[in-house]
């Protein structure tokens, strides 16, 4: 844990907006937006740039994929190793997430919110991994991706299964008094067009980006502390929060994964038939 932390410390400390701060005399080089966020290019071409950031989508994206591939390539009657582990991480999203939210008839979707589950959790996962130590979903590009993926299909199978007209006339509900229905209805619209895939976005690059901010700020303590000579004991009581925070953060990254996978199965779930 020491070494990821001086690892951390000394990464930030290269970024340019750090250094600076450093050079300046100013202290403690506080983390910030979008200073402590923003990588350069690993290699581009022409006007696309490739930089950390999306490495680790593309390592995750492979990572969970190449997982379930060893786990199922061969599969055995009596499961061992991977196909053990690959069975329970299916079975979990299955009989915790899928089937609480939309019974049997949804298990056609258990490959998409398995995927979906994962793949976000092992991006959360990637802040706490020496030399990567960065959550992909805490640059809101990668949450708001999967949120327009996740409201694509919900709409889609909404208007497929119930109409166009049934569809945008689901979200109101019926017997509703004519004098709060005036009221009510744009409301409810709002809520299913612009509400819900907005906090399905934010809510997961929010608690990605605030705990990767507290993170950074007593690891960067730790840091400086030492090297300004103000004092071992603060130094140590910062590295001990570090280390809180961090497994701390371990709940938060499944959590995250957990509620965005859940709230995507009660969406699917609703759009297969009228909600009110």
């Amino acid at each position: 844990m020491t070494a990821d932390v001086l690892a951390l410390a000394a990464s930030h400390c290269l970024n340019p907006e750090i250094s600076a701060h450093l050079k300046s005399g100013c202290g403690y080089p506080a983390p910030s937006y979008p200073g402590s966020f923003t990588y350069g290019p690993l290699f581009q071409i022409g006007s696309f740039t490739f930089n950390k950031p999306m490495l680790l989508a593309a390592i995750c994206a492979v990572v969970v994929v190449g997982f379930f591939w060893a786990a199922f390539a061969k599969p055995k009657i009596v499961p061992r190793g991977a196909q053990n582990l690959g069975e329970m991480g299916i079975l979990f999203v299955r009989d915790e997430i899928l089937r609480p939210m939309m019974g049997k008839r949804g298990d056609g979707f258990l490959p998409f919110l398995v995927a979906l589950f994962f793949f976000i959790w092992v991006m959360n996962v990637m802040e706490i991994i020496p030399a990567a130590q960065f959550p992909g979903m805490s640059e809101i590009a990668f949450p708001a991706a999967l949120m327009l993926m996740v409201y694509g299909t919900y709409t889609y199978l909404g208007i497929r299964h119930q109409g166009l007209g049934g569809y945008f006339r689901n979200m109101i509900p019926s017997g509703v008094p004519a004098g709060i229905l005036v009221i009510l209805a744009p409301v409810e619209i709002l809520q299913y067009i612009i509400v819900r895939p907005f906090t399905l976005m934010v809510r997961l690059f929010a608690n990605m980006f605030a705990g990767h901010i507290l993170i950074l700020v007593f690891t960067l303590a730790t840091w400086y502390l030492i090297s300004a000579g103000i004092g071992l004991l603060w130094s140590a009581t910062s590295f001990v929060l570090t280390v809180v925070l961090t497994a701390f953060e371990l709940l938060i990254q499944a959590l995250q994964a957990y509620i965005f996978t859940i709230l995507t199965a009660q969406y699917i779930g609703g759009s297969l038939e009228a909600g009110h």
